[in-house]
C-alpha cells in the first residue's frame, strides 16, 4: 500500500495489529510505547515521533520501504 499521509500509516498500523489480534493497550505493551501515542499514530495524528513509529511497525512486523521517485522533465506532470 502506498503511503501518502499519516492517515495511510495509521490504517496499516491499526489493521495490522487487529490481524494479529491484538487490544490497543496490549500492542502498546509489546511494543513499549504509551496507549495515547499508539492511539494518536493509528489515528494519523501528525505530530508522532518518527523513532516511535519505526519502533512500533518493527515490533509489528510491518516493513517499510522507501521509493525514491525521479524528477520528470520540466513540464511534466508526473
Amino acid at each position: 500500500m502506498k503511503i501518502t499521509n499519516p492517515d495511510d500509516l495509521g490504517r496499516i498500523i491499526k489493521k495490522k495489529r487487529k490481524d494479529d489480534g491484538l487490544t490497543l493497550e496490549e500492542a502498546a505493551a509489546v511494543c513499549g510505547v504509551s496507549y495515547a501515542f499508539l492511539s494518536a499514530l493509528e489515528n494519523g495524528k501528525e505530530t508522532v515521533r518518527l523513532n516511535k513509529v519505526l519502533q512500533v511497525a518493527r515490533c509489528l512486523g510491518i516493513e517499510l520501504e522507501a521509493a525514491p521517485r525521479t524528477w520528470g522533465a520540466r513540464g511534466d506532470d508526473r
